[in-house]
């Protein structure tokens, strides 16, 4: 399976170095950016939560190269507690939870389940797993989507979906990558996130709070949804070959392992110019 190594929360952005290190920019209200003494990283997660809601802070997943995970930041419902966590191949990071695969295919879960966004513990032959504002997604080998948590506009409403390759959640929606390059979308249509049925030959999807992005197989970027802070201004971006999409903001990594980064710099989450060497998508 594969998982990323470049992601945006709510105010903050996180990138793995090819050597194991990883940088940060953004706000670090709770210490969602003190990842400099993290080694040995594959992959990370950044906590999102819808940008109406009134809270800066947010936390930060690592997973390490022996299947363990580190976490930092936002604590309040036990969102870091993933000490324990081992064999872990994949992660995400939803408002005040975390959710990790492990190599058996089974899903663990730290943090709020008031919506039974945690309520994971069933799930098999998971591959990925995402996480939004209130619901978790998880992505099965054969293709098929599992989802738990809240429901109010349809976006756990994945049970149909066949041929999905990756899977992202936002705010009150949920996007699935189909094999065969194209994109699929329920939940909370009024901002226009879900408008993605027309796109074709996309590589990596990402779901905001209430945008949607997408890298193509020839290195452009696609964008819906809302835009109001210029987060879906990335058509002039080239040679992308993996995005992330925060609450306001989108990131876009380009093939020399540098990063672009669009909307929203009001805690400079988007000063990320100076970023090099950041993995490509990698496969624990």
């Amino acid at each position: 399976m594969s998982t990323s190594a470049l992601a945006a929360g709510r105010r903050h952005s996180i990138g793995v170095r090819a050597d194991g290190t990883v940088v940060a920019a953004g706000g670090n209200g709770a210490g969602e950016c003190e990842v400099d003494a993290w080694r040995d990283v594959l992959a990370v997660a950044a906590g999102n939560v819808h940008t109406a809601r009134n809270t800066g802070r947010s936390h930060s997943l690592g997973l390490r190269s022996d299947g363990s995970v580190r976490a930092t930041g936002w604590n309040s419902d036990g969102q870091c507690d993933v000490g324990a966590w081992h064999d872990i191949t994949g992660l995400a990071a939803g408002w005040r939870w975390s959710l990790g695969v492990r190599a058996d295919g089974s899903v663990v879960a730290a943090g709020r389940s008031t919506e039974g966004q945690c309520e994971v513990g069933t799930w098999r032959d998971v591959v990925a797993v995402a996480a939004g504002d209130w619901h978790s997604v998880g992505l099965r080998a054969d293709g098929s989507v599992f989802a738990a948590g809240g429901n109010r506009y349809g976006q756990c409403e994945t049970g149909g979906w066949r041929g999905i390759g990756a899977i992202s959640a936002g705010y009150l929606h949920t996007v699935g990558l189909r094999t065969d390059g194209t994109a699929v979308a329920v939940g909370r249509r009024a901002s226009g996130a879900c408008d993605v049925e027309d796109w074709r030959e996309v590589v990596s999807v990402s779901a905001g709070s209430s945008h949607t992005v997408a890298a193509t197989g020839n290195g452009r970027v696609h964008a819906v949804g809302d835009n109001s802070h210029g987060q879906c201004d990335v058509s002039g971006w080239t040679g992308i070959v993996a995005v992330a999409a925060g609450s306001t903001h989108t990131l876009g990594l380009r093939t020399d392992g540098t990063v672009v980064a669009a909307g929203s710099n009001a805690e400079e989450q988007c000063e990320v110019g100076k970023w090099t060497d950041i993995r490509r998508a990698v496969s624990p």
